[in-house]
């Protein structure tokens, strides 16, 4: 029932903050649109039912809520292993799960096999609230595993594991937002957050800003391991995309679906 009910939540939730933060996009651009939004975000629309339909599909064999109850059964993990007060260890689960977050973006740009997924997200050549939805569902069956596999070992309770999905969807929307902040905000929020800004470095068409900023929530992890660039040495009007992609072609979803196997 939990898991029912919180899911309701969480695409509930989601989908009236893109609603949001397209409309703030509308009134405070941070930047022109190179392929504008209707090819894009149909396109972005499609990625996101399939992959709707592919997690669908994975959750008769594998899902975070399935890790976290089979870790709950069997108490193993963990955070199984304290007996701290139930708010510091979800604290702790928060912030391990973010960090392992982090760790599978670095990888998705160290190892080709990965790369090969994660790339149609980056070839994008525009970077709205959508392109939070453009990831390729060979990315997101690993994902899955990925943190299918952490919640498990970590022992993290279901509804922490819940609420930290819906967290880092949220905060994937907001950072991808095409929202242009005041920059006293900007410089704030950084202390926490990963902002619009701060992405924005990481979808730069140069091949080294792409390695930098892996933060999807948390900022702390990319200022700890030295990943971290203030702003792109090629400003911030610097280009969208991947450096052979800047053409109309990631707008097309054929191309894109493709596009790992190409």
């Amino acid at each position: 029932m939990l898991q029912q009910g919180f899911g309701i939540y969480a695409l509930a939730v989601p989908m009236l903050l893109l609603a949001l933060l397209a409309l703030a996009e509308t009134a405070w651009p941070r930047r022109p649109l190179v392929l504008g939004r209707f090819r894009r975000w149909r396109t972005h629309g499609l990625f996101f039912i399939a992959n709707l339909a592919v997690a669908r599909l994975l959750s008769l064999v594998v899902a975070v809520s399935a890790a976290a109850l089979w870790a709950e059964q069997y108490r193993f993990g963990l955070l199984y292993l304290t007996e701290w007060h139930w708010l510091a260890e979800a604290s702790l689960a928060f912030v391990l799960l973010d960090f392992a977050v982090w760790l599978q973006h670095w990888a998705m740009h160290r190892f080709s096999v990965l790369w090969r997924m994660h790339a149609v997200h980056h070839s994008d050549r525009d970077l709205d609230v959508t392109t939070a939805l453009r990831f390729h569902p060979f990315e997101l069956v690993v994902s899955t595993l990925y943190k299918s596999a952490i919640v498990g070992l970590l022992g993290v309770p279901l509804l922490v594991a819940l609420a930290f999905e819906l967290w880092l969807n949220a905060n994937a929307l907001f950072n991808h937002s095409n929202i242009r902040l005041p920059a006293r905000m900007d410089r704030l929020i950084r202390f926490l957050l990963v902002t619009p800004d701060m992405h924005g470095v990481h979808h730069s068409v140069r091949a080294d800003d792409q390695r930098h900023n892996y933060g999807f929530a948390m900022s702390l992890w990319d200022r700890l391991l030295r990943t971290y660039r203030i702003q792109s040495p090629s400003g911030p009007k610097h280009a969208i995309g991947l450096s052979d992609v800047q053409d109309e072609r990631p707008a097309c979803v054929v191309w894109s679906l493709k596009q790992p196997l190409t």
